[in-house]
Order: structure tokens, then C-alpha cells, then sequence
């Protein structure tokens, strides 16, 4: 199977794509990031001599917090295969590999030259729904945060004897409304599990893992659906550590130089801390495997962080074998192995 790779650096407003051809990148301009640039895109790489010499077009591109998300819908339109490596392993490897300029013309070719060299696995698109999904519970937690800083406000002005009468309403109004929006996005999320029944019974089933409460299981199956598609289909509970970066680093060197294993940090910091507080609220629980894990780790002399960030590696395991095998957590099946971090 032959594989023409093409790097895409992408901006707001533009994007910059290359070609590796043979042994050398081609360079094929820049493009605006909207519909006008996306078919002048097609029509470049059609133009092109190359695109008549391979079976398959594999776009390499990164992840920049949405900008590429219009572009990646075209991209599946055309039925071109697509991959979104880490940034981290991408940087990593263009600094062994010599590269040391940094331009959007510069990075276009150096991803090219990656998809070229490592042939990453290409990845599945998401479903709508889950994208959708996705999108409300990001708005969810915003207006969370707004109405976290608003009771905060009002219980400082509370303190305050000589407050404008029109401040503390301004603030009651503003609170009553979050509380109507959370209301509304809270309907949203309800009508969209019910048109898809397949999502409702795949939140039923993380609901049985221990750790996994209200406020986790839809995150979290966001996060298995997008480490589906990220992996095609073959990821593992090792890979969706690492790619929630609850991953150990161990530091040493030598005989003389350790220094206290950390977690890589590498994947989305929000989901690691819901999982955190997952499994806090879970080894409270009685006759629970997860509580029976961390209790074993603290009794060999783990420190309690570290025994909870085991515990939180657990529970992102066990989500990934119920969500990958469709079936509700098995106590007998899925704890037996539970006694390694």
C-alpha cells in the first residue's frame, strides 16, 4: 500500500501543507482556514504529479485547541486518511532529527517528513455525538466556573455594609441566570443521551466501575470514544494511561542520581483531576476493589498521593475494558489482577 504523507501547520486564520515526496518535502502554499482554502487545498495536492503515484492520501496535522476541527471535517469528506500525533513526541523527534528552525513553511514539512519516517496509525473520525457531548459538557463546566466566581463575589460584598443596592442585584441577576443556563445544558445532555441509546448504555455501564460517579462517566466516556478513534480501535489500558498522561516517570541515572517518580502530565489535566477526585470519593467506599487496591499500596508504605494516583490509573483501566468489551464491571474478572499500580 502506497501512502503519500502531507504536514499541515494550522493557524485561525491560515494553514501551511507539504508533501514528502520520495526523499524531499514539497511545498504547496498557504491556504486560508475555511471552505475557499480547504477545496484550493484539493485542487493543489490534485495538480500535483505525486497524488497519481500512491493508493492514499495521509494528512499529518496537530492538535491546536479547535482550529483544526473545519479542516478535519473536510478531511473526512475527502476520504483522506488523517493522524494527530502528540505535539510533544513530534518536537521530540524533529530535534534528532536535526530540525531547528521554527516557521509554519518549516513545521508543514516536518510533519510530513514524520507521517513519512514513523507511518503513524491513521486515526478514526469521532462520532457527532460524542462531539457534540464533548462541546456541552466543555460549556457545562465553564458556566460552572462563572457561577463559582459570582457566588464568590457576592459572598465578599456580603462583607461589605456600604454596597451599592445595584452591585448585590447585578450579581443576584447574574447568578440567577448561570443557574438557568446550567439548567438548560443539563436538558441538552439529557435529549442528546436519549436520541442515542448506545451512549446511554455505555454511561450505564462505566457507572459500574468503582470511582466512576454523575460527574465522571460522561467525561469519561468522551475520553474512551477520542482514544478510540485516536488508536482505530487498538488501543490499550497502557496506551489510555499515557494518553490521560497518569503514566509513571521513574528518574534515574546511574547509581547516584534518583529522584521521586512523577506522572508524565502529558494528556488533558481537567480529566486527571476529575479522575483524582474520582478516586478519592472511591476508595472511601465500603467493600469496594478500588478501596481494597489503595489500602494494599499504602499498607507495602506508598504515600497516600501516590496510592491515589495509582487508584486513578485503575479506574481509566478498568473504564477502558467495560467500554471496549460492552459489558457492566465484573468484580471476579476485572479486580483479580488489581494488586499492581
Amino acid at each position: 500500500m502506497s501512502i503519500l504523507y502531507a504536514g499541515i501547520d494550522i493557524s485561525q486564520a491560515n494553514f501551511t501543507c507539504s508533501l514528502w515526496v520520495g526523499e524531499n518535502a514539497v511545498d504547496l502554499g498557504e491556504f486560508s482556514n475555511d471552505q475557499v482554502g480547504f477545496e484550493a487545498l484539493a485542487a493543489a495536492i490534485a495538480r500535483h504529479p505525486a497524488s497519481n503515484e500512491y493508493e492514499f492520501l495521509h494528512i499529518i496535522l496537530e492538535a491546536t485547541g479547535g482550529y483544526e476541527l473545519r479542516l478535519l471535517s473536510f478531511i473526512n469528506a475527502q476520504g483522506w486518511l488523517f493522524s494527530l500525533p502528540n505535539p510533544l513526541r513530534v518536537r521530540e523527534w524533529a530535534k534528532g532529527m536535526g530540525y531547528r528552525v521554527k516557521t509554519d513553511r518549516i513545521d508543514g514539512r516536518k510533519l510530513a517528513h514524520f507521517g513519512h519516517q514513523r507511518q503513524p496509525k491513521p486515526q478514526q473520525p469521532l462520532p457527532e455525538a460524542i462531539e457534540q457531548l464533548d462541546s456541552l459538557l466543555q460549556r457545562q463546566e465553564d458556566v460552572q466556573k462563572l457561577l463559582g466566581q459570582e457566588h464568590n463575589r457576592q459572598h465578599a460584598l456580603s462583607y461589605r455594609p456600604q454596597a451599592a443596592v445595584a452591585a448585590v442585584s447585578s450579581i443576584n441577576r447574574t447568578i440567577a441566570f448561570l443557574n438557568e443556563e446550567m439548567q438548560r445544558i443539563e436538558n441538552e445532555i439529557d435529549a442528546l443521551l436519549k436520541d442515542n441509546p448506545e451512549l446511554q448504555t455505555q454511561s450505564r455501564q462505566l457507572l459500574t466501575v468503582a470511582g466512576v460517579g454523575k460527574k465522571t462517566v460522561l467525561p469519561l466516556l468522551v475520553l474512551c470514544h477520542r482514544y478510540q478513534a485516536r488508536t482505530a480501535g487498538a488501543g490499550t489500558g497502557k496506551g489510555i494511561t499515557a494518553y490521560t498522561g497518569l503514566d509513571a516517570q521513574p528518574f534515574g541515572s546511574g547509581t547516584s542520581v534518583h529522584k521521586r517518580p512523577t506522572i508524565s502530565k502529558m494528556g488533558n489535566s481537567q480529566m486527571r483531576a476529575r479522575l483524582y477526585l474520582a478516586a478519592l470519593g472511591g476508595v472511601r467506599g465500603k467493600d469496594s476493589p478500588l478501596r481494597e487496591f489503595y489500602l494494599r499500596l499504602v499498607g507495602r508504605g506508598k504515600s497516600k498521593k501516590l496510592a491515589l494516583v495509582a487508584a486513578s490509573r485503575k479506574i481509566v483501566v478498568w473504564s477502558w475494558a467495560i467500554f471496549q468489551q460492552g459489558v457492566e464491571f465484573d468484580r471476579a474478572r476485572f479486580a483479580t489482577n488489581s494488586n499492581s499500580s
